[in-house]
């Protein structure tokens, strides 16, 4: 997986530490000095600031001691709960933290070769569609010999604050850690695809049904791996870390570090008993605080489990941040919920592997409204469609579709100030069967994700089999920026991106002849089909100038809706459109009709019935059955 590593800003880890030792110096970093440009982007700092390496802050530095865990963490000043609720989440997962902190034993200090340690650290993110390599010394902000952002329960413990400064240096300065995003860090020690839940738009804590279904999807993501946290919003500025009588902390993310169904009853009578309660294990990063309600480490609750139960739930009664609810109090106390699923590529996996196509492009402005590509939300009518555009295939009769967009890390620094998150979503389009150009006009929308101005917007949704466009826009036209588009389905879609507005004009179309007119088929569906016993189990096919289109089989009726559309670009506007009814059987297809349709762009009437016919040239006469037809024809090339 890190064969292909990157370099962050071209600093080798390897070569700089090698050059250390052969110079016999501790490491300095000139990306990231120890000066308040890289505390603040702004303001001036407080209490005065020194920076220190571990050995000079304790006797006996270590990355890590007595191993890696969720406690380890503290929050310190910076209002950085998310990235300490994100890293308690790390913590948990063995094979994730030591992605991001790689080969950890070489990085390890070393009593016994005290001359291999030059003060240089290393760390892995995903970012923006690929993984980085951090190169960070290990001065760290104090103020009285303490750290003052993340540090660790053990004062010689050191692997939170060093994964912090190299998220600090990749954010810009320790400042833009302020009020950042639990979701983007999850993805950035993961490179997963985060999806944000609002629990109190879905009525979770009242729809028996949707929790159930939710706590089963959370279930599926910790147990294969992935990361979650939960948070109270807090509406005002006063309720930031404000502190509810249940004991909870508002505006304030916590990590989750278990999800299981918990085993109700004593003895051999609990396994007999089907009775199981939907549990969530939490921690507060602030590592003290804890829920107060049912279930808290106190309560009597807990005398409804079995000692052996208890104890591999490792339930403690300490005052440590970590504490167990029911799922249904999860819903009730708090609003929000992000899962990070780690999406599994592996052919070799038990579990369900994605098919994933990861795509970057751009929001860019340009005079010519055929070549700008910021063109908005659907809310500007007249530039939506000079967005980028992507199309993609469900090839099965139904699938779900995981969408992701992220627009590019924006750093926070002296020199350019906050950076901050453009508004963005997308809308996707169910659209005909061969489309190769761009859209030009609306088509039946099919999804569309939120607009927020956060780092990535996140959609899951269920498609029939078919061809979709997704458009990715800002919300207001004019705004420029790059994006990484993700999209998984369960079989390839053949995702890329439309480019072309129209079929190029090539050496032969002098030869060949360019197309005059595009017309657009809709075949709604049909009938009083020729029935048979079971009914028919019929499909159509749609054929203009050698390019065809062909419905999925709709099964044991004599009204089928078959809703597929072509779209034509042709030459020969004398030929007709011809679209074919068939009869899908296990020897030979049985033809059951077709009609031609002349499509002329003057024919002001798009919907037609039409009786089918037989395929004799001469008299064609008719068959059982009609077939209803929507046609759009235009000379413009671009008017679909």
């Amino acid at each position: 997986m890190f064969s292909c590593v990157k370099p962050y800003e071209d600093q080798n880890y390897s070569a700089l530490r090698r050059d250390c030792l052969r110079r016999k110096v501790l490491f300095e970093d000139p990306l990231f000095p120890a000066t308040d440009d890289s505390l603040y982007y702004k303001g001036t700092p407080g209490p005065t600031v020194r920076w220190k390496r571990p050995k000079d802050i304790c006797e006996d530095p270590r990355l890590f001691v007595d191993g890696i865990s969720s406690h380890d963490l503290h929050q310190g000043q910076v209002g950085n709960c998310w990235f300490v609720a994100a890293c308690s989440s790390l913590a948990s997962r063995e094979s994730l933290w030591q992605k991001v902190i790689p080969d950890w034993k070489e990085q390890e200090w070393d009593p016994e070769k005290p001359n291999a340690y030059v003060g240089i650290f290393h760390f892995h993110f995903w970012r923006f569609g690929e993984w980085v390599d951090v190169v960070i010394d290990d001065r760290l902000p104090t103020v009285n010999n303490q750290l003052i952002y993340c540090h660790s329960n053990s004062r010689n413990e050191f692997w939170c604050a060093l994964v912090e400064k190299a998220y600090a240096k990749l954010a810009g300065c320790y400042q833009a850690l302020d009020g950042g995003n639990t979701a983007d860090a999850l993805v950035d020690f993961t490179g997963g695809v985060s999806e944000p839940i609002d629990l109190t738009e879905g009525d979770f804590a009242s729809d028996e049904t949707k929790r159930n279904q939710l706590f089963e999807r959370m279930l599926k993501v910790h147990s294969r791996g992935g990361l979650i946290s939960a948070s109270i919003k807090a509406v005002t500025a006063a309720d930031m870390e404000a502190r509810l009588a249940c004991g909870l902390v508002k505006g304030h993310a916590y990590a989750v570090t278990d999800v299981r169904k918990v085993r109700l009853g004593h003895g051999l009578l609990a396994f007999f008993k089907s009775e199981k309660l939907d549990m969530i294990r939490l921690r507060n990063p602030w590592g003290e605080r804890e829920w107060n309600g049912p279930w808290s480490d106190t309560s009597e609750e807990w005398q409804k489990v079995s000692k052996s139960e208890r104890e591999k739930m490792g339930v403690t009664v300490q005052d440590d941040g970590e504490f167990w609810m029911t799922f249904e109090d999860v819903c009730r106390y708090f609003t929000d919920i992000i899962k990070c699923r780690l999406i599994n590529t592996s052919y070799l996996s038990i579990h369900k592997t994605w098919e994933e196509a990861r795509l970057h492009g751009a929001w860019t402005l340009h005079e010519d409204p055929r070549q700008n590509r910021s063109g908005g939300c659907i809310n500007h009518k007249d530039t939506f469609f000079q967005n980028p555009q992507y199309i993609f295939d469900v090839k099965k009769p139904e699938d779900e579709v995981l969408i992701c967009i992220q627009q590019r890390p924006k750093r926070s620094t002296r020199r350019e100030g906050k950076g901050e998150n453009l508004a963005i979503g997308f809308d996707i389009y169910k659209v005909e069967e061969n489309r190769q150009y761009r859209m030009h006009s609306l088509q039946h929308k099919a999804a569309s994700s939120i607009y927020i101005n956060s780092r990535s917007v996140f959609l899951r949704t269920d498609q029939p089999e078919g061809r979709y466009v997704i458009i990715p826009t800002t919300f207001e036209p004019g705004y420029t920026g790059e994006f990484l588009l993700r999209v998984f389905t369960d079989v390839p879609s053949n995702c890329r991106e439309l480019r072309l507005d129209e079929p190029p004009h090539t050496c032969w179309s002098s030869l060949c002849g360019y197309p005059q007119l595009v017309t657009q088929v809709h075949v709604l569906g049909a009938a009083g089909l020729k029935d048979s016993p079971t009914g028919a189990n019929s499909y159509v096919i749609i054929k203009c100038e050698g390019d065809e289109v062909r419905s999925a089989v709709q099964k044991g009726t004599s009204t089928p809706e078959y809703n597929v559309k072509g779209i034509f670009y042709r030459k020969k506007l004398s030929q007709p459109i011809t679209v074919q009814v068939w009869n899908h059987r296990v020897l030979k297809d049985e033809f059951l009709g077709q009609v031609h349709l002349k499509a002329d762009p003057d024919n002001l009437q798009a919907l037609h019935t039409l009786h089918l016919r037989d395929r004799n040239s001469r008299q064609p006469s008719d068959l059982p059955g009609t077939v209803a037809v929507h046609i759009l024809s235009s000379t413009s090339l671009m008017a679909v």
